[in-house]
């Protein structure tokens, strides 16, 4: 599965600390901590016509991340939304749009990892594309990486940070295999997440998704079992193994980018009937009606 340029984001305004500069023209300084350590917090969102589906719950996780690492300076979800906005109108942006929110440590006074270098405030980017869910519908291929995610004793997943180097290398083994995503386990040798998405077992009609151990609070996932909940199916959380899934009736991830996607086939073995199976339809068609209608409103 590889994204394909979209001819639409050719002439796109990425928002950098409030000024709107064209894709070819915008940069951050090499002394920004981002650059410097991958020393920033992240979230990504999507538009549906004009309303961002779980604003609200993007911004809080933001903000717990930000505090987390302790930057000196948060812009508020106010002044956040307000760039946004700024950002989707600049660009005429209503519909099928993803957006990248970044916010770093800043720019620092000299090259080095020590915070108290961070002299200036926060660097906030608002990177909004052209941009369908990307995942196949038909069922996606995954291989179990030999990366493991860390757990919070390590690196707390709770932070969503930028530094993605742990998933970028097990995507490079699932590209290395001709497989879509990576699957990857936590040091217990536990299923934790793909490298970009939380994964769902179905087993008997039950839905089951790994503890957020050594994966971030997922809020695709938390809406999935809110929905489950809503709808009289049955579902939980459990320490899920590699056998778990091969030998499950249907598998799928979740993610902003790519709301819900099965999963066909782990390891070249085929799950269940090696198509998308009807509670992941189910589950797909209640998330979409949810997305048509619920948001915070921006353009």
């Amino acid at each position: 599965m590889l994204q394909e340029f979209d001819e639409r984001n050719r002439e796109l305004l990425i928002n950098i600390n409030g000024k709107l500069v064209h894709r070819d023209h915008a940069g951050i300084s090499p002394f920004d901590s981002a650059v410097q350590g991958g020393d920033a917090v992240w979230e990504g969102l999507r538009l549906y016509y004009g309303r961002i589906f779980k604003l609200r719950e993007h911004l809080v996780r933001l903000g717990n991340s930000s505090r987390a690492l302790a930057f000196g300076e948060i812009p508020s979800d106010e002044k956040i939304i307000g760039e946004i906005k700024r950002t989707l109108l600049a660009n005429k942006m209503r519909n099928d749009v993803h957006i990248r929110l970044t916010l770093t440590r800043g720019i620092k006074i000299t090259s080095g990892m020590d915070p108290r270098l961070n002299q200036s405030g926060p660097t906030l980017i608002v990177l909004a594309e052209h941009k369908p869910p990307v995942y196949a519908k038909t069922g996606l291929s995954l291989i179990t990486s030999t990366i493991r995610r860390p757990p919070a004793e390590i690196l707390d997943p709770r932070i969503h940070h930028a530094n993605l180097l742990n998933s970028i290398l097990a995507k490079i083994e699932a590209n290395n295999a001709g497989a879509d995503d990576a699957l990857m386990l936590d040091p217990r040798g536990f299923v934790a997440e793909t490298n970009a998405t939380h994964i769902f077992v179905v087993r008997n009609e039950c839905v089951l998704t790994s503890y957020v151990v050594a994966c971030p609070e997922g809020i695709t996932r938390a809406t999935v079992l809110e929905i489950c909940a809503a709808n009289q199916i049955q579902f939980g959380e459990a320490d899920l193994t590699v056998n778990d899934i091969y030998n499950a009736d249907e598998i799928f991830c979740t993610g902003t980018m790519g709301e819900l996607a099965a999963v066909t086939s782990l390891d070249g073995k085929t799950i269940g009937r090696g198509e998308v199976g009807p509670v992941t339809r189910r589950l797909s068609e209640l998330y979409a009606q949810r997305t048509r209608t619920e948001g915070v409103q921006v353009v």
